[in-house]
């Protein structure tokens, strides 16, 4: 049975132990970013017919990082709303060196 968090502050802790191999991390960190700025050149350009790959660029390289580096299953798939929050703090922290790249 899975355990179930009952705050942010909660998940984080078991999020960022689900992302101990640089490797993972780092393709985490990418694909963040990746979609950030897509979003930001789908928003300014009007493109919205490009929504459709932010999911894949969002999860793809994160998931890459899951199933070939760190061996495990994604966080997005048992906490959806907690992963995506995590994905986006754990960005933060990488580029402030909070979170070790």
């Amino acid at each position: 049975m899975e355990k179930q968090f009952s705050s942010f502050a909660e998940f984080y802790p078991f999020y960022l132990q689900e992302h101990s191999k640089s490797s993972t991390r780092r393709l985490h960190f990418l694909g963040t970013g990746l979609f950030l700025v897509s979003l930001v050149w789908i928003s300014f350009s009007g493109s919205w017919e490009s929504l459709w790959i932010l999911p894949l660029i969002g999860y793809g390289f994160a998931w890459i990082g899951h199933f070939f580096f760190e061996k495990n299953r994604p966080a997005t798939f048992t906490y959806p709303f907690y992963s995506l929050c995590g994905d986006f703090m754990m960005f933060k922290d990488m580029l402030t060196g909070k979170v070790k790249w």
